[in-house]
């Protein structure tokens, strides 16, 4: 427990102008890079797909960590997911991005299995108090 009291019961602040030009910057970094992955996976397989997968991997875990929050590493995965899904979708004359191969599959399922995962290991609010275990 800190002075004000609990972490958890501290009031949520808005956060400042640098800090949110950094998310805004990090979602589109995301979208940039889902976008190239889709056309890099099915070019190379399987090393195009290993390739898109590892950069993404890459910017949510450095957004997390150039940050030190999770929104770090949410704010690239969620501009890569929308990114993706938006690809997917096919025009009214028949065009897309996306082929129905494995490999397509792979990249949709693996990048947000790798968004999550990037998300998960991101840092999140700790208590900055020593000993954090009651009665010590």
């Amino acid at each position: 427990m800190t002075e004000r009291g609990p972490l958890l019961a501290q009031p949520l602040q808005r956060p400042s102008a640098g800090r949110t030009l950094l998310y805004v910057g990090l979602f589109m970094l995301g979208a940039v890079v889902g976008a190239a992955g889709a056309l890099v996976q099915a070019g190379w397989f399987p090393g195009g797909l290993l390739l898109a997968l590892a950069g993404e991997a890459g910017l949510c875990l450095g957004g997390g960590r150039a940050t030190g929050s999770r929104g770090g590493a949410i704010a690239p995965a969620a501009g890569w997911m929308i990114s993706v899904i938006l690809l997917t979708a096919s025009r009214p004359e028949g065009d897309f991005l996306f082929g129905a191969g494995g490999g397509s599959y792979l990249f949709l399922f693996g990048g947000m299995a790798v968004a999550v995962i990037c998300a998960t290991l991101g840092q999140g609010r700790q208590p900055g108090a020593r000993d954090v275990r009651l009665g010590e």
